[in-house]
């Protein structure tokens, strides 16, 4: 790396988000490994409360996303397999989220340090108010020196509300809080250019760039047996990271002291660094939308101005609405090959909106009874995809 002038991405970040992974917090979905967790909520409190002598400097303000809990949950219900059905899934996470919750917070009062549990969906952050109040919250508990503990809430989640996997959690809640670094904790240590398990080439990728496609074509598959994440989810959630300017390290949540040696700036596992310019917040929240309730098709005409001028998009461009969506839904814009130019916040239902196709704004206010707005979608509102 040239930028010599950056600041290290590891020794200057403040605000962490640590996100382990079930087969680590369960030993391989043993049940909770109670001492690898006493050994990260050790490493923990030592940085949340800053310590000269070990070479930390400033206290850092530390938020942990574990996974573990539909794995506790069947060992506390005594079932070796796990099971298929949704219901039985979400009965076995509700089990085990008492013993996850339990287990941190004893092993981080043992530390000294104060901890909340925090269940989140992705409905609860694809609305723009609940997704402000829960960044409030978090920012409130970091204030007060808590140290939140974040899960998906399994017990209640379907699939349009599911994040899926914890990775992207991590990566959500790092844009949530406008994290510095994401520390995504695993099995393996780090990204190899191909799986080291197979290969006696293979390398560990020591650094390189969040969002570089060629990290999507060297994770390949997903690896262990427990966890929903492989690699590639690993990847694609540094990527996402990176849009409200947080790095991500992968590393062997093994590794001696690994949050420490991290926070003193030593080079553990792989380091993906984000690019120094940020999406603005708003945006980053659209960008970090899962689902989508519907979309726009538009013509060439349409797709070139808003991928080369930044305008906004006008009913005219339009050739199709597709799904239901209200007023200030998020929406995708497709091209007419059917790809994500961009998402958006409507200004019209998609009822609306399909009267409103190749018509001119002037056209608005007879037929629909009514003029909002002249577009769209205003380009204030646009975020480019790709």
């Amino acid at each position: 790396m040239t930028h010599h002038h950056l600041a290290d991405p590891l020794a200057s970040a403040r605000r962490i988000v640590v996100k382990v992974g079930s087969s680590l917090v369960t030993n391989e979905g043993r049940g909770l490994d109670e001492a690898a967790i006493g050994e990260w909520c050790r490493q923990l409190a030592v940085l949340s409360r800053g310590d000269a002598a070990t070479g930390l400097g400033e206290r850092r303000e530390v938020i942990m996303v574990s996974s573990g809990a539909i794995a506790e949950g069947m060992k506390r219900l005594g079932w070796a397999k796990r099971p298929h059905e949704v219901n039985e899934l979400q009965a076995a996470a509700a089990v085990g989220q008492m013993g996850l919750a339990q287990m941190y917070e004893t092993k981080l009062r043992e530390q000294g340090l104060r901890s909340a549990q925090v269940l989140l969906t992705h409905a609860d952050l694809a609305d723009r108010e609940r997704y402000l109040n829960a960044r409030s919250t978090l920012l409130t508990l970091l204030q007060y020196q808590v140290l939140p503990v974040i899960n998906e809430n399994d017990t209640v989640v379907t699939d349009e509300i599911k994040v899926g996997d914890n990775d992207t959690l991590g990566a959500l809640v790092a844009n949530l809080v406008e994290a510095d670094l994401l520390v995504i904790l695993t099995d393996q240590r780090g990204l190899y250019t191909a799986d080291p398990r197979k290969d006696p080439a293979a390398e560990l990728v020591g650094e390189a760039r969040a969002g570089d496609l060629a990290l999507e074509r060297m994770a390949g598959g997903a690896g262990s047996s427990i966890g929903k994440g492989g690699m590639l989810t690993k990847i694609v959630a540094a990527k996402r990271a990176a849009g409200s300017g947080a790095s991500t390290v992968i590393a062997w949540g093994r590794e001696p002291d690994a949050l420490l040696r991290l926070a003193r700036g030593e080079r553990i596992g792989t380091l993906l660094v984000a690019p120094t310019q940020k999406t603005q917040a708003r945006k980053q929240w659209m960008m970090d939308h899962l689902q989508l309730r519907g979309a726009v098709v538009v013509d060439e005409g349409a797709a070139s101005k808003l991928r080369g001028a930044g305008k906004s998009l006008l009913p005219i461009g339009m050739t199709q609405v597709q799904g239901v969506f209200s007023r200030g839904d998020v929406i995708a814009v497709r091209d007419i090959t059917g790809s994500e130019i961009g998402r958006g916040l409507a200004n019209y239902s998609s009822a609306e909106a399909r009267l409103l196709c190749r018509k001119p704004s002037n056209e608005i206010a007879q037929l629909l009874g009514y003029s909002a707005e002249p577009e769209m979608v205003h380009r204030d509102n646009l975020v480019l995809t790709r």
